[in-house]
């Protein structure tokens, strides 16, 4: 009987009072992602070219690259159709495969980012083994173990909603699907959901922030060790970037959590504008700060323009 209450789609949210403003809004969203498809497209095609850029930061650099490439465009088109065709229905399927690669690509995600913190680490405090440790082969299955452990952690939220029933409200809060928010509109028991995901997310993103910061605590001991500022300076300089990358990811995502535990009485626009920054400052602003960081990416990026 559950099966008869499983709509056929849900809602997209819109913002109440601004559907006039939809077309602004929508040339804005598709700015940013213009820029992060042409950023992001930009840094892969550069360490493919450049041989003297075939080292394991920089393949990092091009997974986080991919990453976002598939995050940004597994939303943002779907979301303009809903602000230039007003097409407001998602399909249950298709919102539970979005759901599903919107968890699995972010905690993909952190996962380089804790390994290209290790990689800062060894660079700093072990630099004689830097070349043995970070070889492109251990790379390659960094790679693959981060897509195993996202696909392996987050493939159970869409399927812990499958048989649940839901409710005559099919409003999402967002423009696109998050498990929270679908998980939201049942009218069951979603302990087992919420338990699975809070648990998934600490055990994914929460102990990559905390492998993160210890990594930082260990290099900057590593740091202070040195004899001059201006040693210090310079080989703490070549983590800025990372840094940067790292907040860009993770404030997002820990305010975009906020609002959706603290924040269920805010407005509607707080909600879009939330998700939409989390889907996509990331994807602009990591290509852009490395530009910034790295010379052979800023000669290259002038070379082609």
């Amino acid at each position: 009987n559950s099966s008869d209450l499983t709509p056929s789609s849900f809602i997209l949210a819109s913002i109440p009072g601004l559907e006039a403003a939809h077309f602004w809004m929508s040339i804005f969203l598709c700015s940013m992602y213009i820029v992060a498809v042409t950023g992001n497209c930009a840094v892969l095609l550069i360490v493919k070219t450049e041989p003297s850029l075939h080292a394991p930061m920089y393949f990092f650099l091009c997974m986080l690259a991919a990453i976002d490439l598939a995050l940004s465009t597994s939303t943002v088109p779907r979301v303009l159709s809903f602000y230039w065709f007003n097409t407001r229905e998602i399909s249950f399927g298709a919102c539970l495969v979005q759901m599903f690669l919107i968890h699995t690509l972010s905690a993909i995600e952190s996962t380089v980012l804790l390994a290209m913190a290790v990689d800062r680490y060894v660079a700093i405090c072990h630099p004689l083994r830097h070349a043995a440790i970070l070889t492109n082969a251990a790379t390659v299955k960094i790679g693959l173990v981060a897509m195993a452990r996202g696909v392996l952690f987050f493939l159970p939220l869409p399927l812990l909603l499958l048989p649940l029933p839901f409710c005559s409200s099919r409003l999402l809060s967002h423009s696109f699907c998050l498990h929270q928010d679908v998980m939201n509109l049942a009218c069951a028991n979603t302990t087992p959901s919420v338990v699975y995901g809070l648990t998934a997310i600490l055990l994914v993103m929460g102990l990559d922030v905390i492998l993160i910061c210890l990594s930082y605590i260990l290099i900057l001991k590593a740091v202070l060790r040195l004899a001059s500022w201006k040693e210090r300076l310079k080989a703490f300089s070549t983590c800025v970037a990372h840094i940067c990358v790292v907040l860009a990811f993770y404030v997002p995502l820990i305010g975009l959590s906020v609002v959706h535990r603290f924040g269920k009485d805010l407005a509607p626009l707080v909600h879009i504008t939330m998700g939409n920054i989390y889907i996509l400052v990331p994807a602009v602003l990591n290509p852009i700060i490395y530009g910034v960081r790295t010379k052979q990416i800023q000669k290259r990026i002038l070379n082609l323009i």
